[in-house]
């Protein structure tokens, strides 16, 4: 079994029964992922289990401090046996280091996972913040909007989406004129083609 398939089903397990709305997220940031193989290569796999396990540390059965990236990356790492980069990609997923010093745990974080510094990290962000609650597609903008809306203006999570949001935006952006890159490419490619013969 691969690692994006044995996430997947860990994820299944966790949200899909109890937190129906966070599975359907769930798996259309895992579709998010998924599409960034042009981009990524051989390191999609890891995006994709990370995609799946993001949200875990909402499941009821794993709240510990109420702060999702850090009961979900503690529970992947002591339960799950997860490796270190899917624990510290889903403990730094979307900035969450904004959130973390909103709820007092800028150190805990930190100090238990080291941001994982990667392309890897923009494109989780990217696929999370660009993927709506029933999994939809939203247009950056849009989702942070949305999250703004569900929360409410005095909440800790909108006030930490407020200061994440340069952050949020770089990693869009990122990943973006990576893809672009990459089809500006292989147009180039299909233009070039008739004169190689």
């Amino acid at each position: 079994m691969g690692q994006a398939e044995w996430a997947r089903d860990l994820a299944k397990r966790l949200l899909a029964e109890r937190l129906p709305r966070r599975w359907a997220h769930t798996q259309g940031v895992a579709a998010r992922a998924a599409s960034l193989a042009p981009i990524l290569g051989d390191q999609v796999e890891t995006l994709t289990a990370a995609a799946y396990l993001h949200d875990v540390g909402y499941s009821p059965d794993l709240v510990d401090t109420g702060f999702h990236p850090l009961d979900g990356a503690r529970y992947l790492r002591d339960v799950a046996g997860a490796d270190e980069t899917l624990c510290r990609l889903v403990a730094h997923h979307s900035c969450a280091v904004n959130e973390a010093t909103e709820r007092g745990l800028f150190d805990a974080l930190i100090s238990e996972f080291p941001p994982e510094r990667s392309m890897l990290a923009d494109a989780l962000t990217y696929c999370d913040m660009t993927t709506g609650p029933d999994g939809q597609h939203l247009h950056v903008r849009e989702r942070l909007a949305e999250i703004h809306s569900r929360y409410g203006p005095g909440h800790l999570v909108s006030r930490s989406i407020t200061a994440a949001t340069p952050c949020i935006l770089a990693a869009v952006s990122a990943v973006e004129a990576a893809l672009a890159d990459v089809r500006q490419a292989s147009a180039g490619e299909v233009v070039a083609d008739p004169h190689a013969h």
